[in-house]
């Protein structure tokens, strides 16, 4: 048995078929949920905007001309409804990275390296909260995210080149900001 592409999927559904969108929404749901978590704190926010996003699609889908890939186009929505969130909130620590640079999983590590773990991660949680919006998307986008420039100027609809520029501020930022706090400890 041959899964159903996206493309198909689509199709399925501007011909009337709802279980075609049933299926979009079970085979991207979950990725679509870790995305918007990534940006909202909270779960229950998350959910609402990942409820969003479907409903946003379902609205769109008709439309989708098929530029990019189902999964990117609803990515798109997906990080376009997790800023506007955050804008209407206006509260900083909606945004939250967790495990950010790849620290040791708590396994590897004895009690003294967990904590340290604990400790960078909490640093860096707080360097990203005080980043501005642009710099703030494309460095979760980018180091936590782990897309490329190319993937991110498409769901941003940017250049490349303002990309990197942002995320090289971005990543200056933080590094000076736990480099500060390692020295006032």
């Amino acid at each position: 048995m041959t899964a159903i592409s996206d493309q198909e999927l689509v199709e399925q559904f501007r011909q009337g078929r709802e279980p075609a969108f049933n299926e979009i929404v079970l085979r991207y749901q979950e990725r679509i949920y870790w995305v918007v978590r990534r940006f909202l704190n909270d779960h229950d926010d998350a959910d609402d905007v990942v409820q969003d996003v479907f409903i946003k699609a379902a609205r769109n889908l008709r439309g989708f001309r098929g530029d990019s890939s189902l999964y990117t186009w609803l990515y798109r929505i997906a990080v376009n409804l997790s800023l506007n969130a955050i804008r209407r909130k206006r509260v900083a620590d909606f945004f939250r990275l967790d495990d950010i640079g790849d620290i040791a999983s708590h396994d590897d590590i004895g009690p003294d390296g967990r904590v340290e773990a604990d400790e960078q991660r909490q640093l860096i949680e707080s360097a990203a909260q005080q980043l501005p919006p642009k710099q703030r998307t494309v460095f979760v986008l980018r180091y936590y995210e782990d897309l490329s420039y190319e993937e991110i100027a498409e769901i941003l609809h940017t250049s490349v080149g303002g990309l990197k520029a942002n995320f090289f501020h971005a990543i200056r930022k933080v590094a000076e900001h736990v480099k500060r706090q390692h020295g006032t400890r």
